[in-house]
């Protein structure tokens, strides 16, 4: 899947989770249908005949406006301008998505405050960057109301409108999400705004569609890091469709022009592993850890030590992921997926269970969901998390390890036949994860092997 659309850059938003890096939502049945190209416009309408479908990216708001010193020399300068300080918070934000120091979204959020005492009406920059700063923390009512208040002073900001989709999709009210979409679309096709769109089509698997607008907007890239982020995203959705061939050749395209991108050394990581070279996966995950310690970078790495028999290695990065825990619990912040399905698989499921619990209140998204259904099961309640697998898997997602997750909770309800399904969609992509596609193969030989 994308990356996750809560990030704040120029192109679509934060970077996916493990098994869904690019989810965002999750709805009932609402199928998004065409996408019609003509003079650069998009058009995002309801078709009850497409079949809705994994997820992925959108972003919330602009890039920063430049370097963060030279934003500091800035507002140094100039103390009572607005927009300085609002362009530095969103630098700041974005600084913090890429190098998982919880400390830089203080900054952020000191330097927003700033802009907002300067001037505490139709401040639509500092409104949608607070937007973007409060998604970036996972908390989505707060980047909801954000949001709302930046398209009130500013309807026609493309930006605003990028928020408001990221915070709707998170909160699982997918129809109001496509709006936004739509309105941002509308006010300017540019690479966010096609991004964002490519993801509305991918939440419900439809990859060709969600191909078509990812090459939209990666032809109209500004930046080095719109141009990273749509080649991650367009080997992401080669992964989902079984192509780790293609999904190789679009991480190399796009490490030539970025060769220091964590997004996309952890992509092209997986792609190896799709095609069975667990020595250029470690290694490019090992890359993309010591650029990003970002959690989902470290479980895939730890799970992949765990899974060639280096469990020592493997520690070293599940002790990083329970250190960021700790701090993220210190501060009250909401579970991430990661966090999740670390503790249900190397922790305690039933801790596991209520941290999903507490993280579902705020965050009724696909993947939230989906980390759910997985914790119940570890902690054996499988009629509960059947009923969560179900929603993870509402839109027509297309994640192999939604489905797995799904097969192994109707394996042990005593239903092989809808558990054989789950696994063969589940199996369509190789290596979809290091140590459950194992797991997957096993399960599977074992029903069609048992009279």
């Amino acid at each position: 899947m994308h990356p996750d659309p809560t990030a704040p850059t120029s192109t679509p938003p934060p970077a996916p989770s493990r098994g869904g890096r690019r989810l965002r939502s999750i709805a009932v049945t609402l199928a998004l249908g065409a996408a019609m190209f003509a003079a650069g416009a998009v058009l995002l309408t309801p078709d009850d005949s497409t079949a809705p479908r994994p997820a992925g990216h959108g972003q919330p708001a602009g890039p920063p406006r430049g370097p963060i010193e030279a934003l500091q020399a800035r507002v140094a300068r100039l103390p009572k301008d607005p927009g300085g300080w609002a362009a530095l918070g969103m630098a700041y934000v974005q600084q913090a998505r890429t190098t998982a120091d919880p400390a830089t979204y203080d900054r952020a959020e000191k330097a927003l405050r700033t802009s907002l005492s300067v001037q505490s009406e139709d401040n639509t920059d500092a409104e949608t960057a607070m937007g973007a700063l409060a998604a970036a923390r996972h908390d989505f009512p707060a980047a909801l109301r954000w949001a709302r208040k930046a398209t009130t002073s500013g309807p026609y900001s493309s930006s605003a409108h990028g928020v408001l989709a990221d915070a709707y999709t998170q909160l699982g009210r997918y129809g109001e999400a496509d709006a936004a979409v739509q309105k941002m679309v509308d006010l300017r096709p540019d690479a966010a705004s096609l991004a964002r769109a490519s993801y509305t089509f991918e939440l419900k698997g439809d990859t060709d569609r969600a191909r078509a607008l990812m090459r939209r907007s990666l032809a109209a890239a500004a930046t080095p890091a719109d141009t990273a982020f749509a080649h991650t995203v367009l080997a992401s959705l080669d992964l989902q469709d079984a192509d780790p061939r293609a999904a190789l050749a679009e991480t190399r395209t796009g490490l030539r022009a970025a060769p220091d991108d964590p997004a996309l050394l952890e992509t092209r990581a997986r792609a190896h592993l799709a095609r069975g070279d667990t020595t250029r996966a470690v290694a490019d995950y090992r890359a993309a850890v010591a650029i990003a310690p970002l959690p989902h970078h470290l479980l895939g790495l730890g799970e992949l030590e765990q899974s060639l028999g280096n469990g020592k290695q493997a520690e070293e990065s599940y002790a990083l992921l329970r250190a960021q825990d700790r701090i993220r619990e210190a501060a009250g912040d909401p579970a991430d997926t990661d966090a999740i399905l670390f503790e249900a698989d190397h922790g305690n499921p039933r801790r596991a269970v209520t941290l999903a619990e507490q993280t579902l209140r705020s965050r009724p998204f696909v993947a939230v969901h989906d980390a759910y259904a997985w914790a119940l099961h570890r902690a054996g309640r499988d009629a509960e998390a059947l009923a969560q697998a179900d929603e993870a898997l509402a839109l027509g997602t297309r994640s192999a390890l939604f489905h797995y997750h799904r097969a192994a909770i109707h394996q042990a309800l005593g239903d092989p036949g809808a558990a054989r399904r789950d696994l063969t969609e589940a199996l369509r992509e190789p290596g979809f994860h290091p140590l459950h596609a194992d797991a997957a193969r096993d399960l599977l030989q074992r029903i069609d092997t048992t009279p």
